[in-house]
């Protein structure tokens, strides 16, 4: 069985625990390079004790050979170390990266992440941290106690100084941490806020210049970019405060350890050698503490992305392979089905039950905020908060695996989001592109002929600027929800912006899925489309209001009873007839 470091299940503390072999390595030419850099001292105690004393050129020739080698060696550990680690961040990355992508993926779509791609910069961080000072004073610090031994058998007075600097400079340490971990997380979360502000801003830019709405919301803005820039100049203020100390105390121990040899020289306790030697030394010493006050700003920052990576890849663990199906008939059933929100407190879906038919069209229609939209996001299996049951065919929707089902579904959203690539790769989901599949589902939805009509056809790159009308984006959408195709289609108003010509195409498209015998769930406002149905949802409230076979919907609505209307009904004259 394999060990495992952490004592809690964490996948991001398992994978840091799969490099401990790396880090031990890293930790061996960490201690090569510290040992090795005791050789300046050694050099300058035998050029003061012995050369200046001998005056023997071969000997100070000698010691500086042996010098210039052990200074070689040093070198050679450190370049190994940060080699090592540098590859040992790429090699995290890559057994990290797509499971950050999926976590970032599936926590967008719960709307549970504050920022999509929060994840990666997270990751980007950790794995700088890995290769830069802050790692290496981590390796570092533990031989300061060996060089402290050493200044202790140069003299026990040189020692215990050393060991009161240590004590402080680990202190202002520890009081750094204290005072500007606080300030300078919450200046992240600000800057990150205001980014996301700005870019939400710019994605609308059309809406705020057409309605003069720019002078407002920059006003907004600044009000935002002030608060940050105060949080983030009195985080950065303490961090150069505490860096100021940490230098004084540096500069100090210099000068006072310098000062302590001489004394000792002038005691004869201490040759001038050892005593120049006293000094490099303790510097030496004191420098992995250094390099941690120095990087803590980066190293508070690399452990905040650590716990946010951490919370990322536990909130969102990867998915198990979900059961082999048969490919899904379309027969849908929904159990005392309820779907919440974050922050509401009523649900917005309240106990539905009802049973769908394979190879039905079913209109659902009510007034707007009626829970039509969240039922196909439920119906499609992207919905996060359910209770209930959603099954397809008999199995829950949550047993099948993404991968399997989502040939079998065609989505059409509210919003249609085209993605970078062409116009191809979009109908074609980006999959395996299969170009008589991919005119199939073009002419099924009517957008052959003017796809055609564009300079590169097919072959047309989609990027954001992409200047296309709600109506055309509607009807590639449509394309792509057709392609390959699908058992099970859910169309979220799929009119909203069509013409006549799209509409027609869009009821041509509707009636060959009927004939084909598809399960296609038809929401609308529109009632001139619901006629093609063989069934008729009422939502109102989150309830069902009325369901069954069309013309038995339309018999009851036309029933005395609602023959005058109601306000929670339609009017039944604005009900179309059966095709």
């Amino acid at each position: 069985m394999k060990k495992q470091f952490p004592s809690r299940n964490s996948e991001l503390l398992n994978t840091l625990w799969a490099f401990k072999r790396e880090f031990l390595v890293v930790g061996l030419f960490s201690m090569v390079a510290n040992l090795l850099m005791l050789s300046p001292t050694l050099y300058m105690l035998q050029v003061f004790d012995r050369v200046m004393t001998s005056g023997s050129e071969l000997t100070l020739l000698f010691l500086s050979l042996i010098t210039l080698f052990l200074f070689g060696v040093t070198a050679f550990a450190e370049w190994s170390r940060s080699r090592l680690l540098v590859r040992a961040g790429v090699r995290l990355d890559e057994m990290l990266n797509t499971r950050v992508f999926s976590a970032s993926f599936e926590s967008q779509l719960e709307k549970t992440g504050k920022k999509s791609g929060q994840g990666f910069s997270d990751l980007t961080n950790l794995r700088q941290f890995l290769t830069g000072n802050g790692i290496f004073a981590f390796f570092d610090t533990p031989w300061t106690p060996i060089y402290m031994f050493v200044l202790f058998m140069l003299h026990p007075w040189l020692g215990f100084l050393s060991l009161v600097f240590a004590i402080i400079s680990a202190s202002v340490a520890y009081l750094s941490h204290r005072i500007t971990y606080a300030p300078l997380e919450r200046a992240g979360e600000m800057g990150g806020e205001v980014i996301t502000y700005l870019n939400s801003k710019l994605r609308n830019s059309e809406v705020i210049e057409s309605m003069g709405m720019l002078g407002d919301l920059r006003r907004r803005w600044r009000s935002k970019h002030q608060q940050h820039l105060v949080a983030s100049s009195a985080a950065d203020d303490l961090n150069h405060r505490m860096t100021a100390i940490s230098k004084f105390i540096r500069y100090s121990q210099q000068s006072l350890a310098l000062g302590a040899g001489a004394w000792l020289v002038i005691d004869g306790e201490l040759t001038a050698g050892a005593m120049i030697a006293t000094n490099v030394l303790m510097s030496r010493s004191l420098q992995p503490i250094d390099m941690i006050v120095s990087t803590w700003k980066s190293s508070i920052s690399a452990w905040a992305s650590f716990k946010r990576l951490e919370n990322l890849l536990e909130s969102h663990p990867e998915r198990a392979a979900g059961m082999v199906h048969p490919a899904p008939r379309g027969h849908i059933q929904i159990d005392k089905l309820i779907a919440s929100a974050p922050g509401r407190k009523l649900p917005i879906l309240k106990g539905l039950t009802a049973d769908f038919p394979a190879g039905e069209v079913i209109a659902i229609v009510g007034p707007s905020g009626s829970g039509k939209s969240t039922l196909a996001r439920v119906l499609v299996g992207v919905w996060p908060e359910v209770k209930g049951r959603v099954l397809l065919d008999g199995e829950p929707v949550s047993s099948w695996d993404r991968e399997e089902l989502g040939p079998h579904i065609g989505y059409l959203p509210q919003d249609i989001e085209l993605f970078d690539g062409t116009l191809a790769e979009n109908i074609a989901r980006f999959g395996e592109i299969d170009s008589e599949k991919v005119i199939e589902a073009a002419q099924l939805a009517g957008v052959h002929d003017m796809i055609l009509r564009f300079p590169q056809g097919y072959d047309t790159p989609m990027m954001a600027n992409n200047v296309l009308s709600g109506g055309q984006r509607q009807r590639i959408g449509l394309a792509r929800a057709l392609y390959g195709n699908p058992s099970l289609i859910v169309l979220d108003e799929p009119n909203a912006n069509l013409d006549d010509q799209g509409e027609k195409a869009l009821l041509q498209a509707l009636l060959h899925l009927k004939q084909q015998g598809k399960t296609v769930f038809l929401i609308t406002h529109r009632t001139n489309i619901v006629g093609i149905a063989h069934r008729l949802l009422m939502l109102r409230n989150g309830e069902i209001q009325i369901y069954g076979p069309l013309p038995d919907v339309l018999s009851a609505l036309h029933s005395p009873a609602t023959a005058t209307g109601s306000p929670d009904r339609p009017s039944p004259d604005a009900m179309p007839q059966p095709a």
